[in-house]
C-alpha cells in the first residue's frame, strides 16, 4: 500500500463517484473524461491495494474498503478546504480564524458583549460563531470541526479539557394572566402543575428539567417543543404554557411580550457554562487569544 501516490483529485473524484454510484456521473461532476475518470479509480484502488469498488451494470457501489476511504477522503478534503480559506484570510491580512460553537444561552446572554469586545482589541482575527445544542457543541471541538466549544456543565465532555464560562440562573415566565403571574418567587414542584413550553429533547435545559422532574417522580407536562427562546416566549405569551428559560435571556423577550418572570427557588436553577478544547497547550495562537479573553471577562464579571 502506497499512500503517497493518492492526489486530491482522485480522492475527490472518488467521493463523487461514492456519492453519485457512478463513474459517469463522477467524472462529470469533476470536469473529467469518462476515461480518465476511470483510469484514476483504477489506480487508486492499486495505490491502496484493495477493491474500492464494486462495478455492476447499474453503476458501482462501495466495497468495505471503500466506505473507510471514503470517510477519510471526506475528512481530508474538508481538511483542504479549511486550509484554503485560512491561507485567504492571511492573504487579506487576517491574522487567523476561530471556530467557535456555542450553546444558545451563551449567544443570546453573553457572546454578542464578549465577542464585539474581542472584535474591537483584536480585528485580525475573524471568528465562524456556530450555534448548537450543547452534546452538538462537545462533539464537534472532539472531532475537530470547532476550536473552541461552550456548552452547559452537565453535558458529558467526552474527554475534553473544561474551563469555567460564564454562570447564569434559570426564571420562569408565564403569561401576565396566569395563576402563577401574581408571585414573586415559586419552586419547580408547584410550577409542574400547569403546562410547559420546552426546547427540543435534546437541548441541555431539557435534559436538565427531564432529570429534575424525573427526581421529584413528577412527569412534565410537555405541550409543544421549539427550538428557540424566542419561539418559547411566543408560545407562552399564546397561552399554550409556562416555560423555564435562562433569566438574562428572558428580559428583553418578557418586556416585548407583556410576560411575567418569576424567581425559581430550587438549588439546581443556577447553572455553569463551560469553554471545552482538545488541548489547551497546543492551541493556535488565534484561538489562544480568544480563550484569554473569555477568561479575562470572566473575572472581570463583564466583557472586557
Amino acid at each position: 500500500m502506497n499512500l503517497h501516490r493518492l492526489d486530491l483529485v482522485s480522492l475527490s473524484l472518488f467521493t463523487r463517484v461514492a456519492r453519485t454510484g457512478s463513474i459517469s456521473k463522477g467524472a462529470e461532476l469533476s470536469s473529467l473524461a469518462v476515461g480518465a475518470a476511470s483510469k484514476r479509480m483504477s489506480d487508486l484502488e492499486a495505490a491502496v491495494g484493495v477493491p474500492l469498488l464494486e462495478r455492476h451494470s447499474r453503476g458501482v457501489s462501495l466495497t468495505a474498503a471503500g466506505e473507510a476511504l471514503q470517510r477519510h477522503a471526506q475528512r481530508i478534503l474538508g481538511a483542504v478546504d479549511q486550509l484554503a480559506a485560512d491561507l485567504s484570510d492571511h492573504a487579506k491580512g487576517l491574522l487567523g480564524v476561530v471556530r467557535l460553537w456555542a450553546n444558545t444561552s451563551a449567544v443570546t446572554q453573553f457572546l454578542p458583549g464578549d465577542l464585539s469586545a474581542f472584535a474591537a482589541v483584536q480585528p485580525g482575527i475573524r471568528i465562524e460563531l456556530n450555534e448548537a445544542d450543547s452534546h452538538e457543541v462537545v462533539l464537534a471541538v472532539a472531532e475537530g470541526r470547532a476550536d473552541l466549544g461552550i456548552f452547559a456543565e452537565r453535558t458529558p465532555a467526552l474527554g475534553l479539557q473544561t474551563l469555567p464560562y460564564r454562570s447564569d440562573r434559570l426564571a420562569l415566565v408565564v403569561p401576565a394572566g396566569h395563576p402563577l403571574a401574581g408571585r414573586q418567587r415559586v419552586a419547580f414542584t408547584e410550577a409542574m402543575e400547569h403546562d410547559f413550553v420546552s426546547l427540543t429533547v435534546d437541548t441541555s435545559l431539557a435534559q436538565l428539567l427531564a432529570k429534575e422532574s424525573g427526581a421529584l417522580d413528577k412527569p412534565l407536562r410537555i405541550r409543544i417543543r421549539v427550538r428557540s427562546f424566542d419561539a418559547m416566549c411566543q408560545m407562552v405569551a399564546a397561552g399554550l404554557g409556562i416555560a423555564v428559560l435562562p433569566d438574562t435571556a428572558a428580559d428583553a423577550l418578557v418586556a416585548a411580550l407583556g410576560l411575567r418572570k418569576l424567581e425559581l427557588t430550587d438549588e439546581w436553577v443556577r447553572r455553569e457554562l463551560l469553554l471545552g478544547m482538545r488541548n489547551a497547550a497546543a492551541l493556535p495562537r488565534p484561538t489562544r487569544s480568544l480563550l484569554d479573553h473569555f477568561t479575562r471577562s470572566r473575572r472581570a464579571g463583564v466583557p472586557d
